[in-house]
């Protein structure tokens, strides 16, 4: 009798909780759909599933101290009347997707500089890093105590001792091993001021009422509100000494000076105020210099606190743009089907469409997923490149070599619904030049995979891509 009593309230809540799933608001059908499979045909550990990692769940008081730092920022991100210029007819609806999603406008007048592949990159941040005279602001998914990692922390110590004032911010989760080490002592022993953003607590308990696997997985540097770096590059070495089977990880660095420079500051400074409380937004009534020309740039940051949008809509508006050609790098490709179908649509329009993505992922799983997408994408006319030398870690978009978009986001729910991201921008020739040249020595070191290839893959594998594929939705 207890047997049948347990199985009927497994149903019983079951079907509580799929009803939850039906009711809740701004859900794509397809997410519905896949919960309730989930709920339904994996007893007991469907539901624990979607307790934990099914809803975005933020403490009220977290929330609401978000909401009111961006209510303070907004009205002080404003450009100043000499960034304003009219973009081109082409751009309009990007410009306006991303908008709609970020607030922020596009603003003229900056210089982009595409920094060397190699760890030397990381030598030119810390040479910006010694010559900065006011300020530095730092945040990083990830930042190892690794040569570059250290050599960073070196040079915001230095910094810190001539009297500039230092904030850095780390993510818990991705820079935990860092928050231990002896580079974050020697940070705060020397005055700089860390914060640990998106703290881990109780994993288990505090998942009831907040989901702890939200992460801040930006990448941002502002020195001295006239400089900036972002990219794809997280504060370590190319050897990437956490996964060093992978290695080497390949990424992109850009520096950037320029009005969208303001925007950056204001991205890293919305989270400073999340998390420490400290009120900073009088300093974006500092306006930095306008180069002239310049290109054109816009900061598109999301996060799952605000969900007004999503770089997926942004990105998608990009490629539906796309005219001639459209070259694509992600290190991890689990779209939603709206960007999946915009890739797909674009070639058989007749779009040169190139995708880069390497042929050997960190995570099984997300490799298995994304190959259950391969299929799809050969058959509609994309030039499926798997990069063969390391990881490929880059995120990039570029678009009839006239404008790119480029940051921290991967083409992956991860970090269209759950990731706290900074993507950038330009219109312009000489960044998406560089860039385009930059992703063709990627597919110089890839091999292309044909519909032959896919179809010869074991059953096992077909199978195991093909479901995993099936539930996208909510990996």
């Amino acid at each position: 009798m207890w047997t049948q009593g347990l199985v009927f309230l497994h149903y019983a809540v079951a079907l509580a909780v799929s009803v939850r799933v039906l009711l809740r608001p701004r859900l794509e059908p397809t997410v519905r759909l896949s919960w309730i499979l989930v709920i339904e045909l994996v007893p007991l550990v469907g539901i624990l599933a979607y307790i934990l990692f099914g809803e975005i769940r933020l403490r009220g008081a977290d929330r609401e101290t978000m909401t009111n730092v961006r209510s303070r920022l907004s009205g002080l991100w404003k450009p100043s009347p000499e960034a304003l210029r009219n973009a081109p007819d082409f751009a309009a609806p990007i410009i306006a997707a991303n908008r709609a999603t970020t607030g922020f406008v596009a603003v003229a007048g900056n210089r982009a500089t595409l920094l060397a592949e190699d760890d030397s990159a990381m030598a030119d941040l810390v040479a910006a890093l010694d010559d900065a005279r006011d300020h530095v602001h730092l945040l990083f998914y990830i930042w190892l105590d690794d040569v570059s990692g250290r050599a960073v922390a070196d040079a915001v110590i230095r910094a810190a001792g001539r009297g500039v004032k230092v904030r850095a911010v780390i993510d818990a989760f991705g820079s935990r091993a860092f928050a231990r080490s002896e580079s974050w002592q020697r940070m705060k022993d020397a005055g700089v001021e860390c914060v640990e953003a998106l703290p881990l607590g109780w994993p288990i308990i505090g998942s009831l009422v907040h989901r702890k696997d939200l992460r801040n997985h930006r990448k941002i540097v502002v020195i001295d509100h006239v400089t900036g770096f972002t990219g794809s590059r997280n504060c370590s070495d190319m050897a990437f000494a956490v996964k060093p089977r992978f290695a080497p990880w390949v990424d992109i660095l850009l520096r950037i000076e320029g009005p969208v420079v303001r925007q950056m500051q204001a991205v890293f400074l919305q989270d400073w105020m999340s998390y420490t409380g400290e009120d900073l937004g009088d300093m974006l009534r500092m306006t930095g210099p306008v180069s002239a020309p310049g290109e054109i740039a816009q900061v598109v940051a999301t996060g799952p606190d605000d969900r007004q949008g999503s770089l997926s809509d942004c990105m998608a508006t990009m490629i539906h743009a796309a005219r001639d050609k459209l070259v694509i790098t992600t290190p991890y490709y689990v779209p939603d089907a709206s960007l999946d179908s915009a890739i797909r649509t674009a070639a058989r329009r007749g779009v040169d469409v190139t995708m880069v993505l390497p042929a050997r992922n960190d995570s099984l799983t997300v490799q298995a997923t994304s190959e259950g997408f391969y299929y799809g994408l050969v058959s509609a006319g994309v030039k499926l490149m798997l990069f063969q030398d390391g990881l490929l870690h880059a995120k990039i978009i570029t678009v009839d070599g006239r404008m790119t978009m480029v940051g921290s986001a991967n083409m992956d729910r991860r970090s269209f619904e759950l990731n706290y991201e900074m993507n950038m921008l330009f219109l312009g020739g000489d960044l998406t030049e560089a860039l385009d040249a930059r992703q063709q020595t990627y597919i110089a070191r890839a091999e292309s995979i044909t519909i032959g290839e896919i179809r010869a893959w074991s059953l096992w594998r077909r199978l195991r891509n093909n479901l995993l594929a099936l539930a996208a939705p909510i990996l």
